[in-house]
């Protein structure tokens, strides 16, 4: 298990908006990094391990890896990648054209669903253009309206990833789909004092049922599982990479003892946070 002080903090970027190519400055390549920002990484060409949180992702060409704020992230040794990555942060966001929020919501509100899309070779010529162009806007020198131009080439990047996931535009729009946008940008902010079904519908002014109901249309999980994988989530990165012991982190995720937390973790995932602590430990991550 690695100590707090090798978990490093992603450095704060200017306008909250960057893109780079990869072999100039391999991101996260140092050590863990807990993300500021949400993360689109282009592979053309490369191999390596990315890990993500708890997984890890064998690099091959022709690859996009979709990483979400607040993921711990961590290229292995010897990782050799070509191509390119986007950092953007909410208040970036706030430029692109709301027509593209829906898209956002469907591939990074559930990052570990997504983390992995893999284009065909026609997607992928157009996704190497889109960047190339991208990054040559953002070189440029800057002029008035310039974050404007980078938000609009980042709405198209995102509609063309969903279709990549191929999501219907229909879902996009959908009254459905906006309330579980919101719910889940909600569950993003509160998810450490929120647990209940009923407090994200009573701030949506809709009923629990019609809560749940939306979402496993949407997403095909009940509200509930996806609030109790929200917290999961955030308590495996507490117990990987943290020193906090396990009464720290139940008092962080808003639990009332360690031993309610510990029951709800060994429920959600079938073994205790000492012995998912321990395994990587024993692992030497």
């Amino acid at each position: 298990m690695k100590p707090v002080s090798a978990i490093l903090t992603e450095s704060v970027i200017d306008h909250s908006f960057s893109v780079k190519r990869l072999e100039d400055d391999i991101p996260y390549s140092r050590g863990f990094v807990r993300l500021n920002y949400h993360h689109i990484l282009m592979i053309e060409k490369g191999r390596g391990i990315l890990t993500v949180d708890e997984h890890s992702f064998d690099i091959e060409d022709q690859e996009i890896f979709l990483l979400s704020k607040g993921q711990i992230c961590r290229f292995e040794n010897n990782t050799d990648i070509r191509g390119y990555y986007i950092s953007f942060g909410d208040c970036f966001w706030e430029k692109v054209p709301s027509s593209a929020s829906n898209c956002k919501a469907v591939l990074f509100n559930n990052a570990a669903a997504n983390q992995k899309l893999k284009p065909d070779q026609a997607e992928t010529d157009e996704f190497v253009s889109l960047f190339k162009n991208l990054l040559a806007e953002y070189q440029t020198e800057a002029y008035t309206n310039q974050m404007d131009v980078l938000a609009a080439y980042l709405k198209i990047i995102m509609i063309k990833l969903a279709n990549v996931k191929i999501v219907s535009e229909e879902t996009f729009d959908s009254q459905a789909y906006i309330i579980y946008r919101k719910f889940m940008d909600l569950l993003s902010s509160q998810y450490h004092s929120l647990h209940a079904v009923s407090e994200y519908s009573e701030l949506l002014n809709i009923t629990p049922r019609r809560l749940s109901e939306l979402c496993k249309r949407c997403c095909h999980k009940s509200a509930k599982e996806i609030i109790n994988g929200q917290i999961i989530a955030e308590a495996k990165r507490l117990l990987q990479f943290s020193a906090h012991s396990v009464k720290d982190i139940a008092y962080q995720l808003n639990f009332s003892t360690s031993e309610q937390f510990s029951h709800f973790f060994k429920k959600n995932t079938e073994i205790s946070p000492a012995n998912y602590r321990s395994h990587f430990i024993h692992i030497g991550m």
